[in-house]
């Protein structure tokens, strides 16, 4: 029998163009979200799923779908049958995490294929960074063919960081963000994470403050406006509508609605000058990897992570 390839997508949205594009070999679609909530090195064990399920619920009232868990590790679990595996994963925080956590996935479970890469973001002549999703045929082609090999540092270095997010100092990112590496976009998403904690000044973080910003300078005429300019830019991110909306909720104290019309409302002047620390009725309780956020800011000036003075012994 002939080995075909497993292609471990981004997706369903991007599953579905594969299939539409008759590209051949199966496909195992990744469907959670790491850039946000608890994890561990260890990815799939009992206490693990029930710590995500524990997340998803709590923060997005939303279910995780064991079956479909079962269902994905289920094919990993029959690698021989495969001849390779192809990570199609894309240039922003949100996919560079999950790929983190998918190659940590395949050592833990020693899966020994060759393994590739196909990552998009630059296009030839585009302004503006694309999805694998958002590619022409020709240029989804093109991606593939030119996907890259990964070798025994790149793995490694995936292994190195999956660690440090699941740790608590995040501050070890810093060496790795000036390091070259496969990962052509890594740099710009671990320098983007470090600066998705609160700010030490204005206790908001830089997509918050973009939100704000937003605001301050069009004219939003409602919360479905404002969220499809922040998925529009919001930089290295690639953070989906139901994370945004949650941001966009949080930051309800920063802004009036009006009938037609959203606006800042003193407070939101205030934080975006940075006259006051907002952390305290801000109170964001989320968690990235193995670190709290109201545990840490983010010093500008010093460019690292600063512990909270209330939480620094």
């Amino acid at each position: 029998m002939n080995k075909e390839p497993l292609h471990i997508t981004n997706g369903g949205t991007l599953t579905s163009y594969l299939n539409e594009l008759e590209v051949v070999g199966e496909k195992l679609t990744w469907q959670e979200i790491f850039c946000e909530g608890p994890t561990q090195e260890i990815i799939h064990s009992n206490h693990f799923i029930k710590l995500r399920s524990d997340f998803l619920s709590t923060f997005y009232n939303v279910e995780l779908d064991l079956n479909k868990v079962e269902f994905a590790i289920g094919q990993l679990n029959n690698f021989n049958n495969y001849s390779e595996i192809i990570l199609w994963f894309e240039y922003d925080l949100f996919c560079h995490i999950n790929l983190l956590a998918v190659i940590n996935l395949l050592k833990q479970k020693k899966i020994d294929l060759p393994l590739y890469l196909v990552c998009s973001g630059r296009i030839p002549k585009v302004k503006t960074l694309k999805g694998l999703a958002e590619l022409s045929p020709a240029q989804l082609f093109a991606h593939y063919k030119d996907k890259v090999k990964l070798n025994h540092d790149d793995i490694e270095l995936a292994t190195t960081l999956w660690g440090i997010y699941c740790g608590k100092d995040h501050n070890l990112f810093k060496p790795y963000i000036v390091k070259s590496s496969s990962f052509k976009y890594l740099s710009n998403c671990l320098k983007a994470h470090l600066e998705r904690f609160p700010d030490s000044k204005s206790g908001l973080n830089v997509l918050e403050v973009n939100i704000l910003s937003l605001i301050k300078k069009n004219t939003i005429k409602s919360r479905n406006h404002l969220l499809g300019y922040a998925l529009n830019y919001q930089g290295y991110y690639g953070f989906g509508d139901m994370q945004i909306n949650r941001i966009i909720q949080k930051l309800s104290l920063f802004y009036t609605e009006y009938e037609h019309e959203i606006a800042l409302n003193e407070k939101g002047h205030d934080a975006l000058s940075g006259q006051y620390n907002f952390s305290k009725e801000i109170n964001d309780s989320m968690q990235y990897g193995g670190v709290n956020v109201e545990h840490y800011n983010f010093d500008k000036e010093k460019n690292k992570l600063v512990k909270v003075i209330s939480n620094g012994n």
